[in-house]
């Protein structure tokens, strides 16, 4: 009879061993995903900063091309100036293609890092809920050893009495 109690006292740890680690893994996990939230973050916010300075370099290099479109247009400068300035435009639109270019690239990767924070914020929560689960299986099966247990020691007392 105590052995059979034993083994089910047995049992009961090691159930409720396989419970804890599972609730450690489910927790390193949920760390894990939390650092790659964390991550994707800053990087959002880095993307950010770079749109933003992406977006004034456009701006300024929008009103160097006014003003070098400006200063043809006037034709105060002989014909050499005139083509340095067409010169100097053609860069400014190549710069103005290669700053768009830039700032569409920019912005396609930021919708691309939102999708996976998304995603990671969703497996978070998946995680969070999994580990809510262990954890309440947990309790569970420790309300039970400590029953079993007292249940045990009760049994033993009673078995010392006679």
């Amino acid at each position: 009879m105590t052995d059979k109690i034993r083994e089910k006292l047995n049992n009961l740890r090691i159930e409720a061993d396989n419970a804890v680690t599972r609730a450690e893994e489910a927790e390193a996990k949920n760390k894990k995903y939390e650092q790659l939230i964390l991550e994707k973050d800053q990087e959002i916010t880095s993307l950010h900063h770079k749109l933003g300075v992406l977006d004034g370099e456009l701006e300024k290099t929008e009103a160097k091309l006014a003003e070098y479109k400006a200063a043809q247009e006037e034709g105060e400068h002989s014909k050499t100036t005139n083509e340095g300035l067409l010169r100097k435009i053609q860069l400014l639109e190549e710069e103005l293609d290669n700053a768009e270019k830039n700032v569409k690239d920019t912005v396609e990767k930021l919708r691309q890092v939102d999708v996976k924070a998304e995603h990671f914020e969703r497996q978070v929560g998946r995680v969070e809920q999994e580990r809510d689960m262990w954890e309440k299986k947990y309790e569970e099966e420790n309300a039970k050893y400590v029953k079993s247990k007292a249940e045990l020691e009760e049994l033993v007392a009673t078995m010392e009495g006679l």
